[in-house]
């Protein structure tokens, strides 16, 4: 079976898919794949603003939510719980989140708690509001990582920090799950072409050698396939990430700071 053959019987394996922030970046990169699956399931993508160019052969809905705020992630399960069909297999990819880059607690205090709400608690508490829907119907949860969380990262601490709590979660929740009918997977990528710099503080692309958004979720999505529980993607970042896990956490840090000061990405911060 060829892997476009096996990715589309995936997807069409599904009859509701719900992503989070697929309005740019890998969370778009992997929408688009599904849409080129020829799945029948309905797709929800929950995010501030709608992806363009969502083909029409797609049941796809849109639904506005905020994911840094508990009250709007609340609303949006109860409306997405009315939409979704009643019966089959559920994929829920938990894709949004951003960084921050710079001294703790750089850039401000109230950017770095709301990481801590999108990164770690909206994924947390939408697997949580669906997990007894999970458990009746069976499906996965793919839940977007990061190759830092591997070790811990000088000058991106708490983004770091978010992105080792949800790849450790996720692995344990798989063990937990499968007797359930669930799995869950980790996706970690190392550097990817997304809005992640602006987002993270910075005034411009780093430049910083990485993957496209699209290379990164065919990778991810064929792990997801294989029902892989952790997936690095980019052979370079398979190796980064093998060493980081097994340097003691001092080591790792401290290397860590080395490498990031020689980027010299300051110079790439916004001025205030």
């Amino acid at each position: 079976m060829s892997k476009n053959k096996t990715v589309d019987d995936f997807f069409r394996s599904f009859s509701v898919v719900i992503i989070s922030g697929a309005s740019s970046g890998i969370g778009r990169a992997i929408l688009s794949r599904i849409g080129n699956s020829g799945t029948s399931a309905s797709v929800f993508n929950l995010s501030r603003t709608p992806p363009e160019g969502v083909p029409n052969s797609l049941k796809f809905t849109h639904l506005t939510c905020d994911l840094s705020q508990p009250a709007a992630l609340s609303s949006v399960v109860s409306e997405l719980q009315k939409l979704m069909p009643r019966e089959g297999k559920m994929l829920l990819i938990n894709n949004s989140g951003f960084g921050a880059y710079g001294e703790f607690p750089a850039p401000a205090l109230d950017h770095t708690l709301k990481m801590i709400d999108v990164n770690v608690r909206a994924p947390v508490e939408l697997t949580g509001r669906l997990w007894e829907e999970l458990k009746a119907r069976g499906g996965m949860v793919a839940t977007v990582a990061s190759l830092a969380g591997f070790q811990p990262t000088p000058l991106m601490t708490t983004y770091a920090a978010t992105k080792s709590f949800m790849l450790d979660w996720s692995v344990a929740l798989d063990a937990e799950a499968k007797r359930h009918g669930i799995r869950c997977v980790a996706i970690c990528p190392g550097p990817v072409s997304t809005n992640f710099s602006k987002a993270a503080g910075f005034a411009s692309s780093t430049g910083l050698s990485g993957q496209t958004a699209e290379e990164c979720a065919d990778e991810a999505i064929w792990g997801m396939a294989k029902h892989r529980p952790v997936v690095i993607t980019g052979w370079r970042h398979k190796i980064l990430g093998f060493v980081s896990a097994r340097l003691p956490k001092p080591w790792a840090a401290a290397i860590g700071l080395r490498v990031i000061q020689r980027l010299k990405l300051d110079r790439f911060v916004k001025k205030a």
